[in-house]
């Protein structure tokens, strides 16, 4: 289980923004918690789409805390990942009705 950032540079004013996922909205919390992004800055939360948007301080400061650097397509591939783990859960789930 971990925690990544992507490599995008988007702005947002006069700051420079990225993303950061986990493999699981504990480990997300976590790492949020540990390098001072407030918890009501998540965005998509309970979805497989889950993340925080964040700026290349906050990026560097999960990077030395243990996240893992990803690009653009790793990134997606990790929301896919996310979506297929959730319909398999929920799938399970309904057949034990």
């Amino acid at each position: 289980m971990s925690v990544y950032v992507d490599s995008m540079n988007a702005r947002f004013g006069r700051m420079v923004m990225c993303h950061m996922v986990a493999d699981t909205r504990a480990e997300l919390l976590a790492m949020a918690d540990r390098i001072g992004v407030a918890r009501r800055w998540i965005q998509h939360p309970g979805t497989d789409g889950e993340h925080f948007d964040i700026c290349k301080a906050k990026r560097a400061a999960a990077v030395a805390a243990g996240a893992i650097e990803i690009g653009r397509r790793e990134l997606v591939a990790k929301l896919h990942e996310r979506r297929a783990a959730l319909a398999t859960y929920l799938g399970a789930k309904g057949s034990s009705l």
